[in-house]
């Protein structure tokens, strides 16, 4: 199965953001991948301080919006999430649908980012806590014969959410994501790629990229990796979409090579 991720610069106006995923959608399509992994907040990005005035509630236009992303393009539409509301409280929200616009599963961000690099020439300063309630589960979802484990960003620090994710039989991890530059630099490729070598699942990272506000700058790089750690694609800087194959052959292969899925009770 040929799948995409699409790297791009959201902004706060989520009518831009669906114009430019209209037509990387569009593309994805004609190069027949059957799914398209989105980033984090691509349907509206905000600069760090406040919630995006442009909140999902229930099914509201702005959920339609997601939902035919979907119906229109004939693809899956999995991972990226949208400030959403939630019990009269924000939570970062990931969406997902088939291709006929059925809702897959929503996942919450579990973990929430907070870091002060006021001393880096970044001077970037963020606590999503002011801004989002944390999710309360992790969610595991199917398609196309797939399982596959959902989290935000900052979740990738935590490994313990994703072997949850393995020790209930997922094969694919999505990774939605808008990491800083200087925590990205650092961080991102050894860790995308240990979540996929510890617990042998195909890893799917799309990712923002680029100067979105006068506070918020992203890292791009946006990944897919195998079963056994290998980058099979890295969008590197720029808005782009990036294909790979997801192989069950591949990933019975490594798993019966190298058995790292024991028991989570031993």
């Amino acid at each position: 199965m040929k799948i995409a991720a699409i790297q791009m610069r959201s902004v706060l106006d989520f009518e831009e953001n669906l114009r430019k995923l209209r037509l990387f959608l569009k593309e994805a399509k004609e190069n027949g991948a059957a799914a398209a992994f989105l980033p984090e907040v691509f349907y509206s990005l905000g600069d760090g301080t406040k919630a995006s005035p442009h909140l999902v509630d229930g099914k509201d236009h702005h959920y339609k919006n997601i939902q035919n992303l979907a119906k229109d393009s004939g693809l899956y539409i999995l991972g990226g999430s949208a400030a959403s509301l939630k019990d009269g409280k924000v939570v970062n929200r990931s969406f997902n649908f088939s291709p006929d616009g059925n809702d897959l599963g929503e996942y919450d961000k579990m973990n929430l980012f907070a870091v002060d690099l006021s001393k880096h020439p970044s001077n970037t300063v963020i606590d999503e806590a002011r801004i989002y309630a944390r999710g309360s589960s992790p969610k595991l979802i199917a398609f196309e014969g797939f399982k596959l484990g959902l989290s935000i960003c900052f979740d990738l620090r935590f490994p313990e959410l994703f072997r949850t994710y393995s020790f209930a039989g997922a094969e694919i991890l999505s990774i939605s994501s808008a990491f800083t530059v200087p925590t990205g630099k650092a961080h991102w490729h050894t860790l995308v790629r240990a979540r996929a070598i510890e617990n042998q699942c195909y890893v799917v990272a799309a990712a923002q990229w680029g100067v979105h506000n006068e506070k918020i700058s992203t890292y791009g790089h946006s990944l897919i990796v195998d079963p056994w750690g290998e980058v099979l694609a890295d969008a590197g800087e720029g808005e782009k979409i990036i294909y790979a194959e997801i192989d069950r052959e591949k990933l019975e292969s490594v798993r019966s090579r190298l058995n790292v899925l024991r028991d989570p009770k031993l």
